[in-house]
């Protein structure tokens, strides 16, 4: 696991990134680009969480992707291409299958997005950037961020503790574990409740949310992230206008059709991988100055 030195640029810098790449995904259909999000989102997973990311695509993205891929064919059977026909009568289509997969690889790659963005905005940065705008929903936004974390942070005291006086929830009777395991969530939601009423009572006493009100920020906004903002404006208006005259197009029913590769599909397949790439190429590159940086030493 590297330094993520993208992870030090300015809250609205890595916000705007991460809407641009996962609005992107959700939104492109077309194969060349739901791979490059797919492979970009990997390695900048990869790279900040190092073995963590790789068992969480194992165990959940590649087993959603193949999961939609078959469960797709067996609910449309749209398209033109017959493979052969259920038991039902229903037929099974080239096209329902590639989309299904399609589907799936969307849902893979937002979900590693996702994981990303929540290890890059943390909860400060999510109550800088819209403490402001909208002081109540950013905080419950940012409660909920940071909920699950110290959720899981927390149930792993209490099960140790439970464990310790006898109550491994792991051994035993199922009738007996049930009862440890409603103990243990009994004491969970009232340690939930409680801590969210700490946390409002603590913002409302510090004035959150009223006007006028002041705070301390640790974020300056520098040259750097003036050519972030420039970089991701540029790449976000480029493939806009891809997406205006379908150089993404792609479509699956009835039959698949999809606009050829020339200098101008290129041209916006490259430029949102060099958008996608962005956080991978900015650690890569702080990494090797880093090394040069001490063999020199």
């Amino acid at each position: 696991m590297s330094v993520d030195c993208f992870a030090k640029y300015h809250p609205l810098v890595n916000f705007l990134y991460f809407v641009l790449v996962i609005g992107f995904s959700m939104i492109l259909n077309h194969p060349v680009a739901q791979g490059i999000s797919f492979i970009c989102a990997c390695a900048y997973a990869v790279q900040i969480e190092g073995k963590k990311a790789v068992l969480f695509t194992l165990k959940w993205c590649l087993p959603i992707m193949l999961l939609t891929a078959f469960m797709n064919p067996a609910f449309s059977h749209e398209g033109v291409t017959i493979l052969l026909y259920f038991p039902t009568g229903n037929p099974l289509t080239l096209e329902s299958i590639l989309y299904g997969l399609s589907s799936g690889v969307m849902l893979a790659t937002v979900m590693l997005w996702f994981v990303n963005f929540n290890r890059v905005i943390t909860s400060d940065k999510f109550i800088y950037l819209f403490g402001r705008i909208i002081p109540a929903l950013s905080l419950v936004l940012s409660m909920t961020l940071r909920f699950i974390p110290k959720f899981k942070a927390q149930m792993n005291i209490v099960v140790d503790a439970q464990r310790s006086i006898g109550r491994d929830i792991s051994e035993g009777s199922l009738w007996k574990r049930m009862k440890i395991a409603v103990t243990v969530l009994s004491i969970m939601v009232t340690w939930a409740l409680e801590n969210a009423i700490e946390t409002a009572d603590s913002m409302k006493s510090r004035g959150y949310g009223l006007k006028g009100r002041t705070a301390f920020s640790i974020y300056r906004f520098d040259d750097r992230d003036n050519y972030a903002l420039l970089y991701l404006g540029f790449c976000g208006c480029y493939l806009v206008t891809g997406m205006i005259v379908s150089a993404f197009g792609f479509r699956y029913f009835p039959s698949i059709r999809y606009i050829g590769l020339n200098m101008v599909t290129i041209s916006f397949q490259f430029v949102y991988l060099i958008l996608c790439i962005m956080p991978t190429v900015l650690n890569a590159v702080e990494e090797r100055k880093w090394k040069i940086i001490h063999s020199n030493m």
